[in-house]
């Protein structure tokens, strides 16, 4: 029987948000993981968009967002807090570590400037972490990926700031089981290929 087809980019944190999803609920699907330079036409052909990660049912249906392949995977209907540290991730976070991490793309950035603003939406989220411990794992998969990435960017910078709940959080998802499996390594996937199912203990 045909599974769902994944197209994911591993480093992406879209598609990783979405992978996590599929990991956590061993929602079985066939993976094919993506160069971005080089998209895969049938890819093209369901999401001309050209973006990750994209999930095609078996019935057809394209799902293009990472959040709502999230929702689809978990039967997640998000709470209004949910709403709100996701709106902030993906919206105010995000722009800023585009400006941070990537300043030669846009006119006018300073990146230690963006850093600042962008470290605004951590201090917050640390504040929060440190009121109340608990986050559902659904909600900490969404946004990780991105404190991730931003932490990535010099993380000798980022670990001797003082949002210590961000920092504890933020290892407790790195080191994860779950993590880790989300982010196996997988070549390219080429048309002709062999199918690879995911997630896979082999």
């Amino acid at each position: 029987m045909a599974l769902p087809v994944l197209y994911s980019f591993r480093r992406c944190p879209y598609a990783m948000r979405a992978r996590m999803s599929i990991v956590r609920m061993n929602f079985q699907v066939e993976l094919r993981e993506v160069i971005l330079r080089d998209r895969p036409e049938h890819m093209m052909e369901v999401s001309p968009k050209g973006t990750v990660p994209v999930l095609l049912l078996e019935d057809g249906t394209v799902i293009e967002e990472s959040l709502e392949i999230m929702q689809h995977v978990l039967d997640w209907s998000l709470s209004e807090e949910e709403q709100h540290w996701i709106s902030r991730n993906d919206d105010e976070f995000k722009y800023h570590l585009d400006r941070y991490k990537y300043p030669n793309r846009y006119e006018d950035v300073d990146e230690v400037e963006q850093r600042t603003f962008a470290s605004a939406y951590l201090m917050d989220l640390d504040q929060r972490l440190d009121t109340e411990p608990s986050i559902s794992e659904a909600l900490s998969d969404a946004l990780f990926p991105f404190v991730r990435q931003f932490a990535n960017h010099d993380r000798d910078w980022f670990d001797a700031q003082p949002w210590s709940h961000v920092l504890g959080w933020l290892t407790d998802n790195l080191e994860s089981e779950a993590f880790k499996l989300c982010m196996k390594k997988h070549k390219q996937w080429i048309d002709g290929d062999a199918v690879v199912q995911f997630p896979s203990n082999r």
